[in-house]
């Protein structure tokens, strides 16, 4: 697909942050400047705002090369995301999202596979693949089934018998809205009231981890000035056929899970040792919604790293 062009404004950031309830300093117009050596001289584009742009932009080219067809036909029913972070995005800066043609595999499973690029000012902001699938590519093996009951337990607990945090949040139509026009998606697109149209996308709900990553962190007494964490990949496996049933007011459980940090799982074969989550959105009935393998580094390793 040729390159298309596109501008974040500040006001994009504010609506989408609000609408997930994502209260990192790096996008807050004003407390980014609290933020200890923080290098990016201005706030900066969420991360899931960039997946919910990209997931958009798939969606108009997949509808353009028919490839919806095949994915209903074939029943797919995961869509994966795999991003990695290069670069942070600043408001005001034109960036090009690039999409390869597809690949189509049929071994072992159909699959249809994209290479996606964001750059900016010459600088390569994102790459990874969007993938469709008839099976999660993510935490796949997860077993789930013998968690107690989610709607009993209280908000921002640890779950019994296991590694989870629990947060609990409500799926809210007008913050679905907000946060694909401050992704740069057409709204309209997914609803229309006249129309009697209400269809979820499948990022929103994925965006909401961030939320309850930053939630985990201030029970935990986490400096987020001193030391602020950056994210360096989502990967991201969505039940298409589970979008399709959420509507408004829904419940979701989302269950957070830190993996313990090792020497073996560094950036870019570096030293520095990437901190590990495991997210699983739950809807009431414990359906799996989204699952998603998220690393983070701290910022002041990144910024020695690059100066060493």
């Amino acid at each position: 697909m040729k390159d298309e062009s596109f501008i974040f404004e500040q006001i994009h950031i504010e609506v989408a942050r609000n609408a997930s309830d994502d209260f990192n300093l790096f996008h807050d117009k004003h407390k980014w400047l609290q933020i200890t050596h923080n290098p990016f001289k201005g706030p900066i584009v969420l991360g899931f705002q960039l997946n919910t742009l990209i997931e958009y932009q798939m969606r108009l080219y997949r509808e353009a090369h028919h490839e919806d067809e095949i994915i209903s036909d074939k029943q797919l029913r995961y869509s994966n995301y795999q991003i990695i972070f290069v670069n942070a995005l600043r408001p005001r800066q034109e960036l090009s999202l690039d999409i390869k043609k597809t690949l189509i595999k049929t071994i072992p499973d159909l699959t249809l596979t994209n290479r996606v690029t964001i750059k900016s000012m010459g600088k390569t902001i994102l790459l990874g693949y969007k993938k469709e699938t008839l099976a999660p590519l993510f935490l796949a093996d997860t077993q789930l089934a013998n968690l107690p009951d989610l709607n009993e337990l209280p908000d921002m607990s640890m779950v019994p018998g296991s590694d989870f945090f629990l947060k609990r949040k409500w799926m809210h139509d007008g913050n679905v809205k907000n946060f694909l026009s401050g992704s740069l998606a057409e709204q309209s697109n997914y609803f229309d009231e006249l129309a009697n149209l209400a269809s979820y996308p499948e990022v929103f709900p994925c965006s909401l981890t961030s939320g309850a990553l930053l939630a985990k962190a201030q029970l935990e007494n986490h400096d987020f000035k001193a030391n602020p964490m950056v994210y360096t990949s989502h990967d991201i496996s969505v039940d298409r056929f589970l979008v399709k049933k959420i509507k408004n007011n829904d419940k979701l459980h989302i269950l957070v899970k830190q993996l313990p940090e090792s020497k073996s799982n560094t950036l870019n074969h570096t030293d520095i040792m990437l901190r590990t989550y495991e997210c699983y959105g739950l809807l009431e009935d414990h359906e799996v919604l989204f699952r998603i393998k998220l690393n983070l580094v701290p910022l002041e390793q990144i910024i020695k790293n690059v100066g060493s």
